[in-house]
């Protein structure tokens, strides 16, 4: 899917709004040329891909349950994904309405291929959370370098390359740089059972993971949204 119009308007808006979260999904949808498609081949090929597409298990159901997630020990992976959505102020549930607003829904997409476009979706925080990137605009551009070396999608890069174009913080392009090093070195985390994860150690899942030295920075946040200061 390539739409250079509809990305030129999210951009538009996401430079006059930075914390519209919408157009982030409507600029990496419009550019996402064949990623999709060529991710589900790429689960096909993994064991445990495979295994995920054949049960399609809905992580999200999982990740909007918070008292199972509180029931998990503390130091799990499960439990530093709730303080990570509780220090940002989100949910689960809101990542997929601001997705819903600003991405196309395609109607005759393959049920695999939807599969894993929602996957990499609700999955998007967990992300955060064995990164070690917080929400904030350089923790969003890391880890969407960290995110275009894990699947190549070229909206994807495109985000994290704008944000790097961006900067006027000093070490910002090396930040997000390191992003992309860290993408490269790490497993590929598409295709991860995070469910079966979830109770265990952080820090055990990030060596399973070939996460390596988490960063340490300063968060770098936007001004309200305007349409959110009425």
């Amino acid at each position: 899917m390539f739409q250079p119009l509809t990305a030129l308007e999210a951009i538009r808006i996401a430079v006059a709004d930075p914390g519209d979260t919408r157009q982030a999904f409507r600029i990496a949808d419009a550019l996402s040329f064949n990623t999709p498609q060529r991710m589900r081949r790429r689960f096909r090929k993994d064991d445990t891909g495979g295994r995920l597409l054949a049960r399609r298990d809905d992580v999200l159901s999982v990740l909007v349950d918070r008292a199972r997630l509180e029931a998990m020990p503390e130091g799990s992976l499960g439990r530093a994904y709730l303080r990570f959505l509780d220090s940002e102020g989100i949910t689960a549930a809101g990542l997929v309405e601001a997705s819903k607003a600003g991405a196309r829904e395609g109607a005759d997409e393959h049920a695999e291929v939807k599969y894993v476009r929602d996957r990499m979706r609700d999955t998007h925080d967990l992300w955060h959370t064995v990164t070690g990137y917080r929400g904030d605009l350089l923790g969003e551009a890391a880890l969407l370098a960290f995110t275009f070396a894990q699947t190549g999608h070229p909206g994807i890069g495109f985000l994290a390359g704008v944000g790097a174009a961006l900067a006027d913080i000093p070490g910002t392009r090396r930040f997000i740089a390191q992003g992309f090093a860290r993408g490269r070195r790490a497993r590929w985390l598409p295709a991860t059972d995070w469910v079966a994860l979830l109770p265990r150690p952080l820090d055990e899942v990030r060596r399973e993971l070939g996460i390596d030295v988490v960063p340490v920075y300063e968060p770098v946040y936007p001004p309200r949204a305007a349409h959110m200061a009425a």
